[in-house]
């Protein structure tokens, strides 16, 4: 199995149109089966272009989402990474994602998508 319940993943969307919202998703898998998660967590949005911060949406969210149609990006996170904790950081002209302990994700290689 590629994927297994409890494991910690970020989701990054890719946009399909220039004007789609920047959205991202992490969470714990609930279930994984034939490509498709079953996944319970938080989505972050870039609601303002102008500013390109994301910020968390409020309420926890169980997700869908097929990862054979090319359109997400799953990363595999450690299992003590904080989920409620996650956030985003600008740090020397890159994008990253902390729970504020030691560890972070380093997102830049995917751009701005």
């Amino acid at each position: 199995m590629i994927l297994r319940p409890g494991e910690k993943i970020h989701v990054i969307h890719r946009r399909l149109f220039e004007r789609d919202l920047r959205k991202h998703f992490a969470g714990v898998v609930l279930d994984y089966e034939a490509g498709v998660i079953r996944a319970e967590g938080h989505v972050f949005v870039i609601d303002d272009p102008t500013q390109n911060v994301f910020k968390k949406r409020g309420d926890k969210r169980i997700r869908i989402m097929s990862v054979s149609g090319g359109n997400l990006i799953v990363n595999v996170l450690p299992p003590e990474v904080d989920l409620d904790a996650i956030r985003y950081d600008h740090q020397d002209r890159g994008l990253r994602i902390t729970d504020g302990s030691d560890w972070c994700l380093d997102i830049r290689e995917f751009g701005w998508i």
